[in-house]
């Protein structure tokens, strides 16, 4: 049987009985940043689905992403161009700007003035 490969992919520990044990899990937020806790309703509802990945997302960060993909969907039928401004926080100033783009998992966004910055200096080089 092929019990214990289950539950080292949830996590989970095996107890005698041959149930799943769970705990609540923190996990950081790939978008923002933040811990949110994977609990273990959470887990069991994966475990029952087949899901074998963890969350990636927070709720409302799985929920803005979600609306933006349904607002790209919407677009998409209606045959318009959406112009989109995605708000971000510059990963060198720290400062608050908005994009033109959704910006992708992991790299790094700019402001204009901290892009410009960087652009001129790898020209300089």
């Amino acid at each position: 049987m092929n019990e214990a490969k289950t539950a080292s992919e949830t996590n989970g520990e095996w107890n005698h009985a041959g149930e799943l044990e769970l705990e609540d899990r923190s996990i950081k937020c790939v978008d923002c940043g933040e811990d949110f806790i994977w609990t273990i309703g959470e887990q069991t509802f994966f475990h029952d689905k087949g899901l074998q990945n963890e969350p990636k997302r927070c709720k409302p960060c799985k929920q803005a992403k979600n609306e933006r993909l349904a607002a790209i969907a919407a677009a998409q039928e209606s045959g318009t161009r959406q112009r989109i401004e995605v708000s971000v926080k510059c990963a060198q100033c720290g400062g608050q700007t908005t994009v033109p783009f959704y910006p992708s998992q992991g790299r790094p966004v700019y402001c204009r003035s901290c892009f410009l910055a960087m652009r001129a200096s790898q020209d300089s080089v």
